[in-house]
């Protein structure tokens, strides 16, 4: 199973926090890394976004066929997230598109480490699980950012 967290990309201040839109700058991002996803992304990806505007925003850059999942949207847990991915039971490829800290909490657990990792603003980081000599093992495939493509 393929797990993409990506986090929505640059968006505007103010509230109510879930209204929030993507800057200029946050589109410009969104798009790049959409177009680098085109290039890889399996076609039959589910694609669970969080409820908030700049991320509906951020996915609408790759496609308009994503599931809104409440249970992803700001302030949620690291467990919620892998068990909405159904990680990593559920084959093929999820792709995620939420919020900081949460993502990087989820960056964190699937690479053993402790608490959180800083995920930046429309920053990609695949990773990949199989069993293999009967041994499970999780792979950070790819992290990059928008500066980047």
């Amino acid at each position: 199973m393929d797990l993409i967290l990506w986090r929505h990309a640059e968006a505007e201040d103010g509230i109510p926090d879930l209204d929030r839109e993507l800057t200029p700058r946050g589109c410009k991002q969104a798009e790049k890394v959409a177009a680098f996803l085109h290039q890889y992304l399996p076609s039959d990806t589910r694609i669970l976004v969080s409820p908030a505007k700049r991320t509906q925003q951020t996915a609408a850059a790759l496609t308009s066929h994503f599931t809104l999942a409440p249970t992803i949207a700001p302030g949620a847990f690291a467990p919620a997230v892998l068990q909405a991915a159904r990680w990593p039971d559920a084959g093929g490829t999820v792709l995620i598109v939420g919020h900081q800290p949460t993502l990087g909490e989820v960056a964190a657990q699937l690479l053993g480490s402790r608490g959180s990792l800083s995920i930046k603003k429309g920053g990609l980081w695949w990773f990949n699980h199989r069993e293999r000599d009967g041994t499970a093992q999780t792979t950070l495939r790819l992290a990059i950012t928008p500066e980047f493509l």
